[in-house]
């Protein structure tokens, strides 16, 4: 089975997580005092991004998906100059490699009807640099259809948990499927599949991902073919090969969904990894 992080775990049994470099919430330092309000707190969302030589690709889609969640999420979204202005805060101490969350939510809580219009808070964590893990993986093909899909929030139960099913029948992890029979996501994935001319990318409600929106506008200008279209168990055998993404890695192999093998399709992953690498990282 192959690894699910940058460490020998598996997903059916993953490493203890590393503690925290840092975490700060509003720029500043967070203490007990400012954490355990949000111990079990699950109206929030975030963005996850991974940092190198201090610098992040695709950070301007981090900053849209932040405020574009936070308005849809609260009615209002902190200044992208403001939360540029934490992050470098939170890293400015930090190894300059490193994974980064940043957590936004709102001091009014959650469980009432109060709220909108409640200026919300920042909390950025940083921890140990990941990759991912190296593949080929087999994935599960179950239904399942996330809530608002088109927000990364907090909260979501049914991601490890279906991770942990579909380690216990054999899989690596867990594609979905809506109600409809279209492949959407993965738990905490995009998929994204080749024809053998072009990047297919699956019409279903999903998470844009931050390294799929990189990926959509490099390949756009290396002049590589892309496509939007359902796709369904189904038409799985006439495809030449399939990947996982997010803000670990551009591209892991997927072998098999369900019971359909698939190529492992090596140029299709040096592609996307080649598209990525050409998106220039940005300063905070």
């Amino acid at each position: 089975m192959a690894s699910f992080s940058a460490s020998s775990a598996s997903p059916a049994s993953p490493a203890p997580p590393a503690s925290p470099v840092l975490v700060h919430r509003d720029g500043r330092a967070a203490n007990a005092a400012d954490l355990a309000p949000l111990a079990f707190a699950g109206y929030a969302h975030f963005t996850a991004m991974q940092v190198r030589g201090g610098r992040v690709r695709g950070l301007d889609l981090h900053l849209a998906r932040l405020r574009s969640a936070s308005v849809q999420l609260f009615g209002l979204a902190l200044p992208d100059d403001e939360v540029r202005s934490r992050l470098r805060a939170a890293v400015g101490s930090a190894p300059a490699d490193l994974s980064l969350t940043a957590t936004v939510f709102s001091p009014a809580g959650e469980f009432t009807a109060a709220g909108d219009g409640v200026r919300p808070s920042l909390l950025v964590r940083a921890e140990p640099p990941a990759t991912g893990p190296e593949g080929p993986l087999a994935l599960d093909a179950v239904p399942h259809e996330r809530v608002l899909p088109a927000v990364k929030h907090v909260g979501e139960v049914a991601k490890t948990w279906f991770l942990r099913q579909a380690a216990a029948r054999g899989f690596d992890d867990a594609a979905f499927l809506d109600r409809r029979g279209r492949l959407s996501e993965a738990t905490i994935w995009n998929l994204a599949f080749w024809d053998g001319s072009a990047v297919v990318w699956p019409v279903a409600g999903m998470l844009p991902g931050t390294t799929m929106g990189i990926l959509r506008r490099r390949l756009d200008r290396l002049g590589v073919p892309q496509r939007d279209r359902e796709v369904t168990p189904a038409d799985l055998p006439a495809l030449a090969g399939a990947v996982v993404m997010n803000s670990w890695t551009p591209g892991i192999a997927v072998h098999r969904i369900g019971p359909t093998p698939l190529p492992e399709a090596p140029d299709f992953v040096d592609l996307l990894h080649r598209a990525h690498r050409a998106e220039p990282p940005t300063a905070f």
